[in-house]
C-alpha cells in the first residue's frame, strides 16, 4: 500500500477560512459527491446526465404520478433487480424464519442494545403539561405520537441492524401504532438474514424490498401496496437524503442525515493510535468525513505514522484509505479557542473530544450532532450500543437541527380554554393588535363577546306571534 497523503490545513494561514469552508461543504445536501459510475448510471437511465438532485426530483415525481410501476421500474434500473408487485413486501413466515435461524448470541446482543436504546429515549419523553389561572383560563400542552411512521434502512455496502434498532425503538417508545420499514433488495437489505430477524425481534411486520429515493417516494406519497406515512426516517446516500428533502411538507422527516462524519480533537494527552481508529472508523463508510483537529503539532505526525500501520492491517484498508485522502484532513489550530472556532464552523456529525477536560471544551461547543468525551467513549459505542440514536445531521445541517429522539415522533397540540372573565381580561390586548393588523372581524370576534354578559349559550329563539284568523 503507497503511503498516505492527507490534506493539512493550518489556521493560521490566509487561506485557511476557505480550506475549512471547502472541508464543510463536500458533504453539503447539494454537493455532487457521486462516483463516475453512479453518473454513467444516471445518463442510461435518464438518457442526459444530471444532477443528484435533478435526478431525485425526477424519480419522486414520477412515484408520485404513476406508483408502483415507477418504483418497479427504478428498482430494476439501480438495483438491478426485477420485482414483481408481489414481490415486494416481505412475507411474515421469511421474517419468522430468519428469527428461528438467527444465532442465540446475536439475539441476545439486540435484546440488550434495545434495552439500553428504550431506557434512555423512554426518559426524554415529553409530558403534557397544563397552565391554570383560576377562573380565567386554562392553557394546555398536548403530545400524540404519529400513527404511522416509515423507517429507511440502507442495505448497500452492509447490513446494518444497529438502524433498525436506533430508529424503530425511540419511535415504539414515542407509542406510534404502525411502523413501516423499507430496505434495497439486496443480500445486505430486505435479503439479509440478520436484518430481518432483527425486524421480527423488534415486533416490525410490515417491511418492503425498495430502497432509493424511490422508497423515499413511495412512503410519502403512497404506491398500490404500500400505504403512505406520516414521518420518514433513517439515514441512506445523498439520493436518499436529497429524497427525504423533497418530499418534506408532504411528510416528516427527521434531519438530514448523509455520509459519515466525525472531528477528532486532541491534545498532547491522547493516544495516537486511538485517535488513527477513530479515524478510520468513519473512514472505512467511504464516503465519509474524518478529521483530526489539534492545537498539538507532534501528534498530527504520530496519528499519521498510527493510521499507516493500521491501515496495512485493516480489511477495509484500501476503502479507507481512498476515503482520508479523498475527504480527509488535519487541522493545526493555534491555540484551544481556535480549535472551539472551527469546531463550531464544521459544525460535525460527530464531535470525539479527547483532551485533557474534555467537558469543559464541549461546553463551548454550540453545533455538533453528538459529542462524545474522553478516550474511552469511541463513536463506535454511539453507533451501536449506547442509547441515543445514530441518526444524526449531517453536512453542517447540527447548526439547525438534531439527532433522532423519540419525541421527533410525538407531534403538539395546544388547548386553550378561557372563562367569560378571564377573556374579558385579555381583549383589549387582542382587539387591540387584530385593529392594528386591520384584521376588524378578528377584532369584532373578541370585541362582542366582552361587550356581551347574556348567557354563553344559544340565545333562546323569540316566541312566534299568533295571527288570529
Amino acid at each position: 500500500m503507497s503511503a498516505l497523503k492527507v490534506r493539512r490545513i493550518e489556521l493560521a494561514a490566509s487561506n485557511a477560512a476557505t480550506q475549512i469552508k471547502k472541508l464543510r461543504d463536500q458533504f453539503r445536501i447539494d454537493s455532487e459527491i457521486v462516483s463516475a459510475a453512479s453518473k454513467k448510471l444516471t445518463l442510461a437511465v435518464f438518457g442526459k446526465p444530471m444532477t443528484p438532485a435533478d435526478a431525485v426530483e425526477r424519480i419522486c415525481l414520477d412515484v408520485r404520478e404513476n406508483g408502483l410501476e415507477a418504483v418497479l421500474k427504478y428498482t430494476e434500473h439501480f438495483d438491478k433487480v426485477k420485482l414483481k408487485p408481489n414481490m415486494i413486501r416481505v412475507e411474515q413466515g421469511e421474517l419468522e424464519a430468519a428469527h428461528a435461524k438467527a444465532a442465540p448470541e446475536f439475539l441476545e446482543t439486540l435484546r440488550r442494545i434495545r434495552r439500553n436504546i428504550n431506557s434512555f429515549q423512554s426518559g426524554l419523553l415529553h409530558r403534557d403539561a397544563e397552565l391554570r389561572v383560576s377562573g380565567g383560563y386554562d392553557l394546555q400542552q398536548r403530545y400524540r405520537a404519529f400513527n404511522r411512521v416509515g423507517v429507511y434502512c440502507p442495505g448497500g455496502a452492509a447490513a446494518y441492524p444497529s438502524t433498525l434498532l436506533m430508529t424503530v425503538v425511540p419511535a415504539q417508545a414515542a407509542g406510534v401504532k404502525e411502523i413501516v420499514v423499507v430496505m434495497p433488495p439486496t443480500a445486505t437489505g430486505a435479503y439479509s438474514p440478520d436484518m430481518l430477524a432483527t425486524c421480527h425481534e423488534l415486533g416490525v411486520t410490515e417491511v418492503y424490498r425498495v430502497g432509493g429515493a424511490q422508497a423515499v417516494a413511495a412512503l410519502a406519497y403512497g404506491v398500490e401496496g404500500i400505504p403512505s406515512v406520516d414521518m420518514i426516517v433513517g439515514p441512506g446516500s445523498q439520493y436518499v437524503a436529497l429524497a427525504k428533502k423533497f418530499v418534506y411538507g408532504t411528510v416528516a422527516i427527521d434531519c438530514i442525515a448523509g455520509p459519515s462524519e466525525v472531528v477528532v480533537v486532541a491534545d498532547d494527552s491522547a493516544h495516537p493510535h486511538y485517535l488513527a481508529l477513530d479515524l478510520l472508523a468513519q473512514a472505512e463508510h467511504n464516503p465519509g468525513t474524518a478529521v483530526l483537529l489539534t492545537w498539538y503539532e507532534p501528534l498530527i505526525a504520530e496519528v499519521m505514522d498510527a493510521l499507516e500501520k493500521r491501515l496495512a492491517k485493516l480489511s477495509r484498508g484500501d476503502v479507507a484509505k481512498d476515503c482520508l485522502e479523498r475527504y480527509g484532513a488535519f487541522i493545526l489550530a493555534p491555540d484551544k479557542h481556535a480549535a472551539i472556532d472551527c469546531v463550531n464552523q464544521l459544525a460535525p456529525e460527530h464531535l470525539h473530544i479527547q483532551t485533557r477536560d474534555p467537558e469543559a471544551f464541549s461546553d463551548e461547543v454550540e453545533n455538533a450532532g453528538a459529542i462524545f468525551l474522553g478516550p474511552f467513549t469511541p463513536v463506535a459505542l454511539g453507533d451501536y450500543a449506547a442509547g441515543p440514536s445514530h441518526v444524526l445531521p449531517t453536512g453542517g445541517t447540527s447548526r439547525f437541527s438534531s439527532g433522532l429522539s423519540v419525541n421527533d415522533f410525538r407531534k403538539r397540540t395546544s388547548i386553550i380554554r378561557f372563562t367569560r372573565n378571564g377573556m374579558k381580561n385579555i381583549a383589549p390586548d387582542a382587539i387591540y393588535l387584530a385593529t392594528k393588523e386591520g384584521l376588524t372581524a378578528h377584532a369584532l370576534s373578541v370585541e362582542t363577546r366582552a361587550a356581551d354578559n347574556g348567557p354563553a349559550g344559544r340565545p333562546k329563539p323569540k316566541p312566534e306571534k299568533v295571527v288570529k284568523k
